[in-house]
């Protein structure tokens, strides 16, 4: 579970997720997503966002075994933290297996496939360059 201490007030929508302190305990985490009907679905995958500000993400990610999230990118630099298990970056000029406690940064727009090789849990922190969408929009 989270605590979060002065809640954002430019988001209405869960501001909870946009407090100005927050504090998970990531196994408890992990349970919740356990217990979550996503998990037991086909997709072989189940995510919560932990944080969400205009310009700033986290969101915990569960895999099974042998599941995949195949191509994608963020239009935002993004960073894959291994909390349990291993998984397999297909990168366009590498292929990485990254176990519990590793860090990989991606910039901005790279394509990559995500695989569990056994039941994984990792971090996505997704940070968009130059501010929030409106932010981002108003600079062009």
């Amino acid at each position: 579970m989270h605590n979060s201490i002065d809640s954002a007030s430019n988001l209405t929508r869960l501001p909870h997720l946009a407090g100005r302190i927050l504090h998970f305990n990531l196994e408890k985490e992990i349970q919740i997503l356990r217990e979550e009907d996503s998990w037991r679905r086909d997709t072989g995958r189940s995510s919560k966002t932990l944080a969400k500000y205009p310009d700033f993400r986290i969101v915990l990610v569960l895999m099974k075994a042998n599941s995949q999230m195949k191509e994608h990118h963020a239009d935002a630099r993004i960073s894959i933290e291994t909390v349990r298990g291993r998984i397999r970056l297909k990168l366009p000029d590498e292929t990485v297996e990254m176990g519990s406690g590793e860090l990989m940064c991606l910039e901005s727009g790279i394509q990559h496939d995500v695989e569990a090789i056994e039941e994984s849990a990792f971090l996505i922190t997704i940070s968009w360059p130059g501010g929030s969408a409106e932010e981002r929009h108003e600079m062009r």
